[in-house]
């Protein structure tokens, strides 16, 4: 489903090139679990970018079901944003004005055409995300684990390719993470792709398969024969916390 072949991004600066990709290679088949792990400065936030269509390689190519992305133009890469790639953020980036349900919504209002179910669509997504008792509620009522929820539900509203999220759980205590990561965990069972991007080990190993990037290249590509379980960390908390 997804295709890159040596990609590579050099930045510009005056007369300073900075390269930061270094012949990227690597495929992801529909419905994986993937995480994308590297320490600050390896290339992994920029590497998110161009897989989110935020930002084009200077080298190389990058096609999703087929599609080469780097011939897109602006208009396409965008139409593309909204419809086929589900985004979310470690800051959640909601409207702090808006509902949950209307947070939800926001991807339907700048699509083509706004579909007559859109409110059903919305309360659908925000069920699925364990959220149906607070459709109303503004952010500054919800945790941050129930806003990183929120965010999924609306990265789930369009019914996207792939889901990208980007250190979903690095705002977030143990509990609200593990209960982020047993939603991804779900929508990976149901078929959905989910690529994850983090610095955290402990949360990478939630994926079926790890991309490990060092200094601009992959160094390293395995799969995780044991996932951790979410679900299972949510058991082991819940104990802990009936203990006297």
């Amino acid at each position: 489903m997804i295709e890159l072949e040596n990609i590579e991004k050099t930045y510009t600066t005056g007369e300073v090139r900075t390269a930061v990709l270094k012949g990227i290679s690597f495929r992801i088949e529909a419905g994986e679990y993937v995480a994308i792990m590297g320490a600050s400065g390896t290339g992994k936030s920029t590497l998110m970018n161009i897989l989110g269509c935020l930002d084009k390689p200077t080298g190389g190519h990058y096609r999703l079901e087929g599609t080469d992305m780097v011939n897109l133009d602006d208009d396409a890469l965008s139409h593309l944003r909204n419809h086929r790639i589900g985004f979310v953020f470690q800051l959640f980036h909601l409207l702090e004005r808006a509902t949950a349900i209307r947070n939800v919504s926001l991807p339907l209002i700048y699509s083509e055409r706004y579909p007559e179910d859109a409110r059903q669509r919305a309360e659908k997504a925000l069920a699925a995300v364990g959220l149906a008792d607070r459709m109303t509620y503004k952010p500054n009522q919800l945790s941050g684990g129930q806003q990183q929820r929120v965010a999924i539900a609306r990265a789930l509203i369009m019914n996207p390719t792939f889901i990208l999220a980007d250190e979903p759980t690095g705002n977030l205590d143990s509990k609200s993470g593990a209960e982020v990561l047993a939603i991804f965990e779900r929508l990976h069972r149901e078929g959905r792709t989910v690529i994850l991007v983090s610095h955290d080990r402990a949360v990478a190993e939630h994926a079926n398969r790890i991309i490990i990037l060092k200094d601009g290249r992959i160094a390293e590509d395995r799969p995780v024969p044991n996932p951790r379980d979410a679900e299972a960390e949510l058991r082991v908390l819940a104990e802990k916390e009936g203990q006297p």
